[in-house]
């Protein structure tokens, strides 16, 4: 009679650590997340940072510029039409451009003090407006996982412009998270205005609003 050989159960896999949930709140300082925000001095800083994205290479050619138009093209009289001197002149076809575009630059000097009033008025404004985020971990594991990344930080809000802010040292957040289409990365030490302005929510890792508020008070002990 044959004896029936035991079944050797399958081991269960470990179940993958969840993504960060939300747990409660975070408390900002009101000095960077509570002021009144100066709405001309932050169009100020903003229009000044898409002035210095310009290259300001365009250039046109005048008419002592543009090649020929040497010769008078008819005689100074007794055509009955107005008298020319030269075929390159801006009325004719072919001819120079009048008071065109020539290469310039277009940066405009903003101080630094305008700069970070700018930052925080903006910052304040999306606090206000419930509309910075904090997030304890990107990652729950050791490895670059972008569903988790992405469900991590698209736990707040669904909006389309989404701005993440993630430490230096938080190498495997943004390695998850650097392909994503619908969001941008930025560290601590290179938020600005137009970036917050931009967005419509604005993502902290706890590193990275720690790093954020360090070197902010790192700053203002060196100015004192």
């Amino acid at each position: 009679m044959a004896t029936a050989k035991p079944v050797k159960k399958a081991a269960k896999k470990a179940a993958p650590k969840a993504a960060a949930e939300k747990t409660g709140s975070a408390t900002l300082p009101a000095e960077f997340f509570g002021i009144e925000p100066n709405i001309p001095v932050m169009h100020q800083v903003v229009t000044a940072q898409l002035a210095h994205r310009r290259s300001g290479t365009q250039s046109t050619k005048t008419r002592s510029e543009v090649r020929g138009g040497g010769k008078k093209p008819f005689g100074q009289k007794g055509t009955g039409g107005a008298r020319q001197g030269s075929i390159r002149a801006p009325h004719f076809s072919g001819g120079g451009i009048a008071l065109g575009p020539k290469p310039r630059k277009y940066t405009q000097r903003t101080p630094k003090k305008m700069i970070a009033a700018a930052l925080r008025g903006l910052l304040s404004d999306r606090a206000r407006n419930s509309r910075i985020h904090v997030v304890t971990e990107i990652l729950a594991s050791d490895s670059p996982s972008t569903k988790g990344a992405l469900a991590a930080v698209r736990q707040f809000s669904d909006r389309k412009q989404l701005l993440v802010v993630i430490s230096r040292e938080e190498v495997d957040a943004w390695r998850s998270l650097r392909n994503a289409t619908d969001m941008h990365l930025i560290v601590p030490d290179q938020l600005n205005a137009y970036d917050v302005v931009k967005s419509d929510d604005v993502v902290f890792t706890h590193q990275a609003i720690k790093d954020f508020l360090a070197a902010r008070a790192e700053k203002a002990e060196v100015s004192a």
